[in-house]
Order: C-alpha cells, then structure tokens, then sequence
C-alpha cells in the first residue's frame, strides 16, 4: 500500500493546515497512469494508458489490455476489469503487501 502526497480530482496537491497531505495513494496511480498518454510522463515516457484514445472507437477489450499491461508494469496485482458499454471501467487492483 503506497503512501504519497494526495491530489484532489482536479490532480492539485491537497493541503491541510499549511502542509501536505499525505495518504494511501493506490487510486491516484490508478487514476494518473488511466490518463495519461504515452510520453507525458517525463521520468517514465513509455508508460501510460491513455484512456481517452479509447472513447473514438470501442474497443473495451483493447483498453482492458492495455489497463492490465500498464498497471502489471507498475507493480500491481489486477484483480477485476470491467469496462461496461459506456465505457466505465470498474477496476480491482492493489500492489499487494
């Protein structure tokens, strides 16, 4: 269980009484590695699962792969990945213990 400076859904570092918050952070490498394309990354330019490349076609099979293969790289166990016809991805992972 990773423990980091945690952003706000706007990816702003959170603050409290004049210091960073820190926290469990697995859903925010989740969330940073499912947004980000290849190449914005600077430290680690091949990572990257770049979600929203998928909403122009279908293809929840191919994102899907992509999610496992990225996270997999990272470190974490995939448990569950769902991706419904809407694109909504459920996703069960962690970097175990």
């Amino acid at each position: 269980m990773p423990v980091d400076i945690l952003l706000d859904e706007n990816f702003e570092l959170q603050f409290a009484e004049g210091d960073f918050v820190f926290g469990e952070s697995t859903y925010e490498h989740q969330r940073a590695l499912l947004l980000a394309d290849k190449g914005e990354i600077k430290l680690f330019p091949k990572n990257g699962v770049g979600a929203r490349r998928y909403l122009e076609h279908a293809a929840p099979e191919e994102l899907a792969r992509e999610i496992r293969q990225e996270f997999f790289a990272d470190g974490m166990n995939v448990q569950k990945i769902k991706i419904d016809e809407n694109l909504e991805i459920d996703i069960e992972a962690d970097y175990g213990d």
